[in-house]
C-alpha cells in the first residue's frame, strides 16, 4: 500500500522538467511547480517574472474540485506593494482579492475582509486567497527581517523557524516553519537562491518544482520527521501524568444510560481507570496520596467522538483541547495514520484513540488521492484484506467505485467482520448502495442527493453541493421515495454519519461573515484562520438564490429531526480536525429537534456501542478507562456548555485545553482548574 509514481506522473515530470526557465533577453524569469497528491500530479503552478512583476496561474483538480487562480503582484525589496487574485475556490467561490500600499496606506480587499491601516513602509500583507507561491514571498521577507519576525496586514504577527538543511533530488534546500497566522505551522523549502523549491500542504500533499516530483515522497517524510520532532516537544509538556490516584470533585457527572446528570459526587482515577464514584463528602477525608482536582460545580462527561474525521499529528491536539477522545479516521494516507496511531497509542504525541477505516476508491478523472485507487475489482478486493490485516476496523467506499464491485466489496468486507461504509458512488443510489452491504452511509448529503438527483447526474463533481442547495429545500420528506429509503435502513440496520456541520459551512458560509457556528470561536484563532473561515464556497447569482440554500440547509436538520423521530442511528462526525466543529455539529442535532441530553448520549455511550468499545468508554463508571472532559456548565441544560472545557482526561493522562490552545497560537477560553493538593509527575 506505498505510495507508487505511475507512468502518468512520470510523463507529466518529463515535460516539464527544467523548470527554472530564466535568461531570456527581456529579463523574464519563469518558475514552474507541480502539485503532487499521493504520488500523482493533480495540479500545477506557474509564477513569471519580469523585474519587480510577478503573474502566478495556479490550478488544482483533485477528488472532483480544485481552486484556479490568476495573481498579479508588484515586489518592492521583495514585499508585496500591488497583489491581485482572481479566480475560484475549490469548490467554485469567486474570488477577487485586492491588496495595494500607497502614500503611507496598506488597504486590501478580499472574500473575509476590506480594510485600511497606517503604514509608513510597505508592511507584509498575507493573503486570504492567495496560491502557494505566496509562502516563498513571505519566507523571503521574514529573512530579511530582525529575528525573523514582522507584523502583518490585516493584523497579527508571522515569525520563521529554521528547521533543516536537507539534499532532495541534487539540490540543497532549507526547510522552515512559518508560524502565527495559520492552525498550524506552514513547512516550506527554499534554495539557496532564496527561491521556492516546495511547500507541504499537508502530508499527503506537496507543492514542488517541476522536474523533482518524484522527490515528493521524500518531501512527505522530511514533514512527518519536522511535525513528529515539534509533537513530541508539545506532548512533554502539556501532558500530566500521575502516579497517584486524582479525585475530581465537586462535580456532576452526566450519566449517558439514564441520559440526565447525577447529584455532586468525586470520581476518583487511579492511572488510567476510573476508581469510584462517589457522593460528595462521602468516604471520609482525602487520602494524602491523592491529587484533588476543584471541579467547581462542573460536569464530567464522557469523551466526545468525531465519527468522521482525517487525522493528522496536529489534529489531535485540537480534539482533546475540545474534549474528544475518540475519533474515527474515514480515510487518510495509510502509512501515516498506522504510524500516528502507534505513537498516540504509546503516548509520545497528543491525540484521541483513533479507530481506522480503510477508504477505498475508484480511477477516473474525478478521483480523490487518498487512501487506496483501485484499477480493479481484484485490487479492491486485495485492499479490503490488507486493511483487515492492519487493525482496520471498517472500510469505506468512495464516489469513483464502479457500482458494480459494491457487492463484491462488502461481501469480502463482511467475511473479514469489516463493516461497510462510505459515499454513494456516482449513477448509484442509496437504496441501492443499503441493499448491496452498506453497513453505513457517509454524510447526510450523500442520503439526500439520493432523492433529489436524476439517475444520470454525476456526484464526483461540485454538484453534490450545488443540488443541493439549489433543490433540497423543495424535498418533501413524507414522499414515497424517501418512506423507501427510510424503510430500507431501519430493515437492514444501517447507520447514518451526519457531518451536518460541513453542509453547514458550504452552504451558509457568506464571505465578509462570521457564521453562526464560528462565532463562539473564531475571534480566539490566528488571524490566518479567521480570515479563511470569512468566505463563501459558493458564488451566488441572486439573493433569491441564497436565501434558497439557507432554506435547503434547514431541510437537512428537519431530515435529521425525522431519522432520529424514526429510530435512525445517527453517528456525528464533522470532516474536520479542529475540534471546534464537534461541538457544532452536537449544537445542529440540538437544534434540528433532538434533546440535548438524548444528543450527549448520542456522542458518547452511542459511539461507543456502535464501535464495540462500550465495556471500556463512554461512560462514567468505575472500572472503565478514563476519558471525560470537565465542563464549565450543564449541557443537559445549555447544548453549547460543551465548548467550554476546563479539563480533559484520556486514557488516565491529564490535559488542561488552556495549555493545548496556547501552545498552537489560540487565545485559551478557559482556565484550568485548581489542583488543592498533590504533586504531577510527568513520565
Amino acid at each position: 500500500m506505498s505510495l507508487r509514481l505511475r507512468s502518468g506522473f512520470r510523463r507529466s515530470a518529463a515535460l516539464t522538467a527544467g523548470l527554472m526557465l530564466a535568461g531570456s533577453a527581456f529579463g523574464v524569469t519563469e518558475e514552474r511547480y507541480s502539485v503532487v497528491a499521493a504520488g500523482e500530479v493533480v495540479g500545477s503552478l506557474v509564477a513569471t517574472q519580469t523585474a519587480s512583476e510577478v503573474k502566478v496561474v495556479y490550478q488544482v483538480s483533485n477528488n472532483g474540485r480544485g481552486p484556479r487562480l490568476v495573481e498579479q503582484l508588484t515586489l518592492e525589496d521583495g514585499v508585496p506593494i500591488r497583489w491581485s487574485i482572481d479566480g475560484n475556490t475549490a469548490f467554485g467561490g469567486e474570488v477577487r482579492e485586492r491588496f495595494a500600499w500607497r502614500r503611507g496606506e496598506a488597504i486590501w480587499e478580499s472574500q473575509a475582509d476590506r480594510g485600511r491601516a497606517a503604514a509608513p513602509a510597505p508592511k507584509l500583507y498575507v493573503a486570504n486567497d492567495a496560491s502557494p507561491w505566496s509562502y516563498g514571498v513571505y519566507a523571503r521577507a521574514l529573512l530579511r527581517a530582525p529575528d525573523q519576525r514582522l507584523e502583518l496586514v490585516p493584523s497579527g504577527t508571522m515569525k520563521l523557524e529554521k528547521l533543516d538543511e536537507v539534499t532532495i533530488g541534487g539540490t540543497k534546500v532549507i526547510a522552515y516553519a512559518l508560524t502565527g497566522s495559520s492552525l498550524t505551522p506552514e513547512i516550506v523549502l527554499l534554495d539557496p537562491a532564496g527561491r521556492l523549491f516546495a511547500r507541504l500542504d499537508s502530508l499527503s500533499s506537496v507543492l514542488v518544482r517541476a522536474g523533482h516530483e518524484s522527490e515528493s515522497a521524500a518531501l512527505l517524510a522530511l514533514g512527518r520527521k519536522v511535525q513528529l520532532e515539534q509533537l513530541e516537544r508539545l506532548q512533554s509538556r502539556v501532558a500530566h501524568r500521575f502516579d497517584i490516584p486524582i479525585r475530581i470533585r465537586n462535580v456532576r457527572v452526566f450519566d449517558a444510560r439514564a441520559e440526565r446528570l447525577t447529584e455532586p459526587v468525586s470520581v476518583i482515577v487511579y492511572r488510567n481507570r476510573i476508581a469510584s464514584v462517589r457522593p460528595e463528602g462521602a468516604g471520609g477525608a482525602v487520602a494524602a496520596d491523592e491529587v484533588v482536582i476543584d471541579g467547581e460545580g462542573g460536569t464530567v462527561l464522557p469523551g466526545l467522538h468525531d465519527m468522521h474525521s482525517h487525522n493528522s499529528g496536529w489534529t489531535g491536539v485540537f480534539y482533546l483541547a475540545a474534549g474528544v477522545t475518540t475519533v474515527r479516521d474515514l480515510g487518510n494516507d495509510n502509512t501515516e495514520l498506522l504510524d500516528l496511531t502507534r505513537r498516540i497509542d504509546a503516548g509520545t504525541v497528543a491525540g484521541p484513540r483513533i479507530v481506522r477505516s480503510g477508504l477505498i476508491e475508484g480511477r477516473s478523472p474525478f478521483s480523490a488521492r487518498i487512501g487506496v485507487i483501485s484499477e480493479g475489482l481484484s485490487t479492491a478486493l486485495e485492499s479490503v484484506r490488507w486493511y483487515a490485516d492492519h487493525g482496520y476496523r471498517a472500510i469505506k467506499i468512495y464516489n469513483s467505485l464502479s457500482p458494480e464491485w459494491v457487492a463484491p466489496i462488502t461481501a469480502e468486507a463482511h467475511r473479514l467482520g469489516l463493516r461497510v461504509s462510505g459515499h454513494v458512488p456516482a449513477f448509484m443510489t442509496p437504496d441501492r448502495a443499503i441493499v448491496e452491504g452498506y453497513d453505513e452511509i457517509n454524510h447526510i448529503n450523500q442520503l439526500v442527493l439520493g432523492w433529489v438527483l436524476e439517475p444520470h447526474e454525476d456526484t464526483r463533481t461540485p454538484l453534490r453541493l450545488t443540488a443541493l442547495g439549489e433543490r433540497a429545500h423543495r424535498l418533501d420528506l413524507g414522499s414515497e421515495r424517501v418512506r423507501t429509503t427510510l424503510d430500507l435502513f431501519k430493515r437492514h440496520g444501517t447507520a447514518l454519519d451526519t457531518t451536518v456541520v460541513t453542509l453547514e459551512r458550504l452552504m451558509v458560509s457568506r464571505a465578509g461573515q462570521v457564521s453562526e457556528g464560528d462565532a463562539p470561536y473564531l475571534a480566539h484563532m490566528p488571524i490566518g484562520y479567521q480570515r479563511y473561515r470569512m468566505r463563501s464556497f459558493v458564488s451566488f447569482k441572486s439573493q433569491a438564490e441564497d436565501e434558497t440554500y439557507v432554506k435547503s440547509f434547514q431541510r437537512l436538520l428537519d431530515a435529521i429531526r425525522m431519522l432520529h423521530a424514526e429510530g435512525i442511528r445517527l453517528l456525528p462526525g464533522t470532516d474536520d480536525g479542529t475540534g471546534f466543529t464537534v461541538h457544532r455539529e452536537l449544537e445542529l442535532y440540538a437544534r434540528a429537534g433532538i434533546p440535548n441530553a438524548k444528543v450527549l448520549r448520542i456522542a458518547t455511550l452511542g459511539c461507543a456501542e456502535y464501535l464495540g468499545l462500550d465495556q471500556q468508554f463512554g461512560s462514567i463508571e468505575p472500572g472503565k478507562v478514563a476519558d471525560f472532559a470537565l465542563l464549565d456548565g450543564d449541557p443537559v441544560r445549555d447544548i453549547s456548555a460543551v465548548r467550554r472545557v476546563r479539563l480533559v482526561m484520556k486514557d488516565g493522562v491529564v490535559y488542561f485545553p488552556s495549555e493545548l490552545h496556547a501552545a498552537v497560537g489560540v487565545r485559551p477560553f478557559t482556565s484550568a482548574p485548581a489542583l488543592s493538593s498533590g504533586t504531577m509527575s510527568h513520565r
